[in-house]
C-alpha cells in the first residue's frame, strides 16, 4: 500500500464510524461496513487495479484483454469502462505515469462522428488521468483537441438515458469548462432531457421502458442531475422521485441490482453506481454506511459492495474486471469525497 493510500484512508477513518451493529428503522440491525474492512477491502481492490493498469489488462487472470487499444475497440480506443476505473483510481490517490498517460494518448480514438457517451468518457478518462480535456493532444501531435467543446457540439437528441447521463456528468466535472458557441445543449436542456424521460416508477432505462426496474440507469441519471447544480423546481422533485425509486428497490442485504423478467440478480456494479448516486447529494450520503434505507434491511450499500470483493482484489461475478473493479474503486472514492462534502467527480 502507497504512502498515498495510507493518508487518504487514515483520514477517512477518522470521519467513518467504527462498526459493530448499528439500529436502523423500526429498531432492525443494520450491518454497517466497519473502518477495518473498508481499509483492508479498499486496498486489495487498488492494489489490483494498479496491477491492471501498469500491465494494460481488463483483469489479472482469465480471458483478460487490454484496457487500451485502437485494434480491439476501433470506436474509442479503450474497453468498456475504462473512465470509470481511470476515476476510481485516481479518487483513490493513485498517480498515473506518463507511460501511462501516453497509453490513452497513442489509443484514445476521437472522431467528428463520435456519438456523446464515446466523448463523455474520454472527457472523464482524461481529466482523471491529470490532463487538459479542453486541450488535449493526441500522442505525436502538437495540435490539442477541446474534447468538452466537441461534446457539447454532439447531438444527444436520440441518444439513452444512459448516454445523456455520462455526457451531463462529463461537462460538470470542472468549473473550467465553458459552454462553447454552437453547443447543441446546455446544462439546464440535458437535466430536463433526463427529466422528461423519468419513467412512471419515478426510475430511468436504458430503453425508457416503462415498468422495467433498472438500478444501473437510474444511478447514473441521479448522479448526473446532482451534479448539474440546478436549482430548478422540477429538477429538485425528479432527483427526490428517482431517490425514493432506489430506496424501494434497495434489497433487505444492502444490495442493488439488475431486474429482467421481474426476477432481480443482485451485483457489485449495480451496488457501486447507487452508492455513487447516494454520495453525490448531501442529504443522501448519510444511506452509504450511516443509516437503513428502509425498516427491513440488515445491511448497508457500502457493506454489502465489500462482500463482493475477493481475497485477491477482484470482484465477485463481475462481467469483466475493468467493470468491477473500477466501479468499486469508484464507489468507494465517491464515498469518502462525500464524507469531505466533495465529489470525485470534480477535477479542475
Amino acid at each position: 500500500m502507497t504512502k498515498t493510500i495510507k493518508t487518504l484512508l487514515s483520514a477517512a477513518a477518522l470521519i467513518l464510524t467504527t462498526f459493530t451493529f448499528a439500529t436502523g428503522a423500526n429498531a432492525a440491525s443494520t450491518k454497517k461496513a466497519s473502518v477495518s474492512t473498508i481499509q483492508r477491502r479498499t486496498a486489495l481492490t487498488y492494489s489490483y487495479a494498479k496491477k491492471m493498469i501498469k500491465t494494460n489488462k481488463t483483469g489479472l487472470s482469465g480471458n483478460a484483454s487490454s484496457i487500451f487499444s485502437k485494434k480491439l475497440y476501433p470506436e474509442s480506443g479503450a474497453s468498456a469502462g475504462y473512465s470509470d476505473f481511470l476515476l476510481g483510481l485516481k479518487g483513490n490517490g493513485y498517480k498515473f505515469t506518463t507511460n501511462e498517460k501516453n497509453l490513452l494518448r497513442k489509443n484514445l480514438v476521437v472522431r467528428g462522428n463520435s456519438p456523446a457517451a464515446t466523448l463523455a468518457n474520454a472527457v472523464m478518462a482524461v481529466q482523471a488521468m491529470g490532463l487538459n480535456a479542453q486541450n488535449y493532444k493526441p500522442y505525436g501531435q502538437k495540435r490539442g483537441i477541446n474534447l468538452v467543446s466537441r461534446l457539447y457540439k454532439t447531438s444527444i437528441t436520440n441518444q439513452t438515458a444512459s448516454a445523456q447521463s455520462q455526457a451531463l456528468i462529463a461537462i460538470s466535472m470542472s468549473n473550467k469548462f465553458k459552454q462553447p458557441k454552437g453547443a447543441k445543449f446546455s446544462k439546464a436542456s440535458l437535466s430536463n432531457r433526463l427529466v422528461k424521460v423519468q419513467l412512471n416508477n419515478n426510475g430511468w432505462t436504458y430503453n425508457n421502458r416503462q415498468g422495467t426496474k433498472d438500478a444501473d440507469t437510474t444511478a447514473m441519471a441521479l448522479t448526473a442531475l446532482s451534479r448539474s447544480k440546478s436549482s430548478a423546481s422540477n429538477i429538485k422533485t425528479s432527483i427526490q422521485k428517482g431517490q425514493q425509486f432506489l430506496f424501494d428497490i434497495v434489497q433487505k442485504n444492502g444490495t442493488f441490482g439488475y431486474t429482467f423478467n421481474g426476477k432481480t440478480t443482485p451485483n457489485a456494479n449495480s451496488t457501486a453506481e447507487a452508492i455513487i448516486a447516494l454520495s453525490n447529494d448531501s442529504a443522501t450520503k448519510k444511506y452509504v454506511n450511516s443509516s437503513a434505507m428502509k425498516a427491513s434491511q440488515t445491511a448497508t450499500p457500502l457493506y454489502a459492495m465489500l462482500t463482493y470483493v475477493n481475497n485477491t482484489g477482484s470482484i465477485k461475478k463481475a462481467a469483466t474486471q475493468l467493470y468491477g473493479d473500477g466501479q468499486v474503486n469508484l464507489a468507494i472514492a465517491a464515498y469518502k469525497a462525500a464524507l469531505k462534502n466533495r465529489s470525485v467527480y470534480t477535477i479542475n
